[in-house]
């Protein structure tokens, strides 16, 4: 039976180097089908009390939707000033505020990079530490340093020890 992959990348740029990993990443996968979601189609107010008020964004509900069709999902998070990108927050914000367990116990690839040599390890760390708490299975973690210097839209990750870095996470993870 084939198993569902959702990835995305956490961030809303149309150039988003972490959607990038996200895809790359989950195209590794043998026997899988894989949706790549676009956090630009759950773009919602910004999180209040006040407008929660209102009643809650469908986009909110159709993400929760999404994370629940997954058997895998594979996260590329960017890091915007250590943290998460404002963007994928409010969504997390939205979301939790409609079920806590956001990630509904799915196994998660939880990844990061950046243009620099850290690859987005400071936002890594709070999602590895977050994560768990609203209901996710972390079953690998991946960090990619110097995006643009080990990565190729064409070939995927060019740095063979990085590369064998993810493959031996990909392979330990069944699907």
């Amino acid at each position: 039976m084939t198993k569902k992959i959702i990835a995305f990348g956490g961030s809303s740029s149309k150039n988003s180097i972490n959607k990038k990993l996200a895809t790359y990443s989950s195209s590794l996968f043998k026997n899988a089908t894989v949706e790549i979601l676009d956090l630009n189609d759950f773009e919602m107010p910004v999180f209040s009390v006040d407008k929660e008020e209102n009643g809650f964004p469908k986009e909110a509900q159709n993400f929760l939707n999404k994370i629940e069709e997954a058997d895998l999902l594979v996260v590329s998070l960017a890091e915007h000033n250590g943290a998460y990108s404002a963007a994928f927050k409010n969504i997390l914000d939205w979301t939790s505020r409609i079920n806590g367990k956001v990630f509904q116990g799915k196994r998660m690839l939880l990844m990061a990079t950046s243009p620099g040599a850290r690859g987005g390890q400071s936002v890594l760390e709070i999602a590895k530490d977050r994560f768990p708490r609203h209901d996710a299975t972390l079953v690998g973690t991946f960090s990619l340093p110097s995006f643009h210097d080990n990565f190729d839209n064409k070939n995927g990750i060019n740095n063979s020890d990085l590369k064998n870095e993810l493959m031996e996470i990909v392979n330990s993870i069944d699907l």
